[in-house]
């Protein structure tokens, strides 16, 4: 009895330590708003520094950086604005805030922001957070937790300053700064949607920026620098779970999504190429 007893309890501690570990895992997931390990995930690396995001937090980050190289503004541009989307949404497209707060900054249509729809609409948000960050004063060379306190007024005047090495990590990979250093996993993609893709980076690049040539499952990609073509290649992949992207090449750099966990970037050496090509998953069979 006093055996099955002493049993019954080691059981019971096992189970309390798991759950506890499991509670301390998920509160740091919450904490630092990152997916847990067996999620769908995106990595970004850059600087020696990885950060790890959700793919509707990757779609959200690649609209704002590719909203950036729109505006021709420099990487830092983007480092500030993705350490302000951290901490304002968990670069989410919220429905909800304090007070009248919504989407990715927060902003407030109360305060001049815009219309809930504007605000809510990434592309419009990302636009409004530029305009007010380049009238900010010296905002290229300031402290740039400072500079997203200046944009955001916001009653937590240090809080952005935690989010700034992954906001500068994810900058750096997805405006193309730092080469062959973004990757996603999703179990599940959507369908292959070349054309979507097309339209997605049309949208955020400027149509002028890009040229796009679709042919059956492949996208061509025509950029005007070796930079901007990989910022196409890193804003394609953080798209993989909205257009089922199944493989990226870019010059002598390879990409091929898999479902056991964000793949490497295979090849090496110098890239020089201007053009990116896309190819997406074929439709099941009906």
């Amino acid at each position: 009895m006093k055996r099955a007893r002493g049993a019954l309890w080691a059981v019971l501690g096992i189970a309390v330590a798991l759950a506890l570990v499991v509670g301390g895992v998920v509160l740091w997931s919450t904490y630092n708003k990152v997916p847990l390990p067996i999620e769908d995930r995106c990595t970004a690396t850059a600087g020696g520094h990885t950060t790890t995001i959700t793919p509707e937090q990757a779609r959200n980050a690649a609209i704002i950086a590719g909203v950036s190289i729109r505006r021709d503004l420099a990487p830092r541009a983007a480092s500030i604005a993705l350490a302000t989307a951290y901490q304002e949404s968990g670069i989410r497209n919220l429905d909800y805030g304090h007070a009248d707060s919504l989407g990715l900054f927060q902003q407030r249509p109360s305060k001049g922001w815009g219309t809930v729809e504007q605000v809510t609409d990434p592309w419009y948000a990302s636009r409004s957070f530029y305009q007010a960050l380049v009238r900010v004063k010296n905002w290229k060379t300031r402290d740039i937790n400072d500079v997203a306190q200046a944009v955001q007024r916001s009653a937590y005047p240090e809080a952005y300053r935690r989010h700034v090495p992954n906001a500068r990590a994810l900058a750096s990979s997805l405006t193309g700064e730092t080469p062959a250093s973004f990757s996603c996993v999703v179990a599940s993609p959507g369908e292959g949607d070349p054309q979507a893709m097309a339209s997605f980076l049309k949208k955020t690049l400027g149509a002028g920026a890009v040229t796009t040539r679709v042919n059956g499952s492949t996208l061509t990609v025509t950029t005007d620098n070796p930079t901007a073509a990989w910022a196409v290649a890193h804003l394609a992949v953080a798209n993989t779970a909205s257009y089922g992207l199944a493989s990226v090449q870019v010059g002598p750099y390879a990409w091929t999504h898999s479902p056991a966990g964000p793949a490497q970037w295979q090849g090496t050496g110098p890239s020089t190429a201007v053009k990116v090509t896309l190819v997406f998953s074929e439709p099941a069979p009906r």
